[in-house]
């Protein structure tokens, strides 16, 4: 699917969606006039239809109300001529509608906090859903969240101007449609960058983006042919590419790889002109990710990601970092890239154990994402287990995952806010794990257990019923993940979440779950996390 819903980037509909208050229409028109398109407001035209304003329809059956909704929507998808339309807060939530404006436009979510809607909604009357009690509002403002996370793109309107808003979603929908095939976009300003999920010859995905000049390829040991593949199309592009082969597996993510890596490509002749086009997993992606953060003070990064834990996850959202002996990415920058490639015929060449370890990822997006995601990433199980070629349906969640996590990455980059917090879902006992088994384990089993010991905690703290981690419990054995937490809750291991990165003073901030798609963050001491979960 292309972001804007035309392969050849003809203009298609925008769609904003988001919470009540979030301004979509007040913006909507904005972008329209700046687009030189028609603005339409779905919520005016199906007052119009009806007689009676959409606050008096919500008021008297919000059921038929979304019955209304979804029509008016389908009816204004298929027209031909390209507009610009608001959305009601609850549309993108209600059955396909998110699926239709997806296939027929390009969706940009604009994010506001509970507490910024409902201020600006105080006293007006005009959305009668924010009249409910806190409580609430606050669960149907997480039920929500995850559809907006599925947009295009995401821009945040808290403390910013209607008219700031509306550059940055018409500076969105030129580079759409400049540059159509993009599963989903990381909204950062003049940082936004695509993410593009596709099995398009090589040459031609990666030509809009190939500058002439120097480039470096850093590639994984284990990738073999494909690196020659990559070179080639790299070189079709124009660029003057030096290749770097990093061994494969964690160990290579240390200080001494990093240091005689930017000593090679300093050697080689890259200057800060240049780009680095990091291809493999999370290893290299991390490390050529912040060989580029720090050599002349920045350089270009490329993510090539090839396995399902650096597609869904560690190549979005510019986080880069080596390990040391203390833990696992203590060392590292945020070094956003300027394009994510992620190239699906690469995962057929993943051993079995990795394609499986991918899995734990694809579990924590769902259990972040809601029901919808969990059963998708279910019924690849067998995939999962197996050695069957990548299905088509692997496509679509890696899709779903990816734009979640732009979604986030675009909101909160630096984990300032809170939101960007909730990806480490599963990785503060996961990352002890891991460190603890000196690296033996795969980052994705490591994840999946961390994932059981987050619905212990979670059930312990009253959050969630026993029935969360049995549901984990399922969904690992399904996808020949390890399901022993027993043995890696010994003393020395839990010591490591003491300095783990996400450390508040004495205190961490350890994201539990309720139920999937209602994850949040939570200050515990690392010595009651060991006490919740001693058996």
């Amino acid at each position: 699917m292309t972001a804007g819903g035309d392969p050849n980037g003809a203009a298609r509909h925008v769609f904003l969606i988001g919470f009540p208050a979030a301004g979509t229409s007040t913006v909507g028109a904005m972008v329209a006039a700046a687009l030189g398109r028609d603005f339409v407001d779905l919520d005016e035209t199906i007052a119009v239809r009806a007689g009676r304003s959409a606050a008096e329809l919500v008021n008297a059956d919000e059921g038929d109300f979304r019955r209304r909704e979804a029509e008016a929507l389908a009816a204004l998808a298929a027209d031909p001529v390209a507009h610009v339309y608001a959305t009601g807060g609850g549309a993108a939530a209600w059955g396909d509608n998110l699926s239709h404006m997806r296939a027929t436009g390009f969706v940009v979510t604009l994010a506001v906090d509970l507490d910024v809607a409902l201020t600006r909604a105080a006293g007006s009357g005009l959305r009668p859903l924010l009249g409910q009690s806190r409580p609430a509002l606050e669960t149907m403002y997480r039920r929500r969240a995850g559809a907006y996370r599925r947009a295009h793109a995401v821009v945040s309107t808290d403390e910013r101007d209607a008219l700031a808003v509306a550059a940055d979603v018409v500076a969105l929908v030129r580079r759409a449609e400049a540059r159509p095939g993009a599963a989903a976009w990381v909204s950062l300003g003049e940082r936004t960058y695509p993410i593009v999920v596709d099995a398009a010859p090589l040459d031609v995905a990666l030509a809009p983006f190939v500058r002439p000049g120097k480039a470096a390829l850093v590639a994984d040991s284990n990738l073999g042919p494909w690196i020659e593949r990559y070179r080639a199309a790299l070189t079709a592009g124009g660029a003057d590419v030096h290749v770097e082969v990093v061994p494969a597996g964690e160990a290579s993510k240390s200080l001494d790889t990093f240091a005689h890596l930017a000593g090679a490509l300093i050697a080689a002749g890259l200057d800060r002109w240049g780009t680095i086009w990091a291809l493999g997993g999370g290893v290299v992606g991390d490390l050529a990710g912040f060989v580029a953060a720090t050599l002349y003070r920045g350089v270009d990064v490329v993510q090539l990601p090839t396995t399902l834990v650096a597609m869904t996850d560690s190549a979005i959202g510019g986080k880069t970092a080596v390990d040391v002996p203390a833990g696992k990415n203590l060392i590292g920058a945020f070094h956003q890239p300027r394009l994510v490639y992620a190239h699906t015929p690469t995962l057929d060449t993943l051993p079995p154990r990795e394609r499986r370890a991918g899995f734990g990822e694809l579990w924590k997006y769902a259990l972040l994402d809601g029901d919808g995601l969990w059963s998708a990433v279910h019924a690849l199980a067998p995939w999962a287990a197996g050695s069957a070629p990548t299905p088509a349906d692997a496509v679509g969640v890696i899709e779903r995952c990816a734009a979640l996590k732009a979604a986030i990455v675009s909101r909160d980059e630096r984990e300032r806010r809170g939101e960007r917090a909730l990806l480490n879902l599963g990785h503060t006992i996961g990352h002890a794990i891991e460190a603890a088994a000196g690296w033996s384990l795969l980052h994705g089993e490591c994840v999946g257990l961390g994932l059981l010991a987050m619905a212990r905690v979670s059930h312990r703290l009253g959050l969630a019923s026993a029935d969360l981690e049995a549901q984990i419990l399922d969904g690992l054995a399904a996808t020949g993940l390890p399901i022993e937490l027993a043995p890696w809750l010994r003393p020395e291991v839990l010591a490591r979440v003491a300095v783990d990165k996400k450390r508040r003073g004495t205190h961490i901030g350890f994201v539990a779950c309720a139920t999937a798609g209602d994850c949040r963050v939570i200050d515990v001491a690392p010595a009651d996390l060991a006490d919740l979960l001693r058996p």
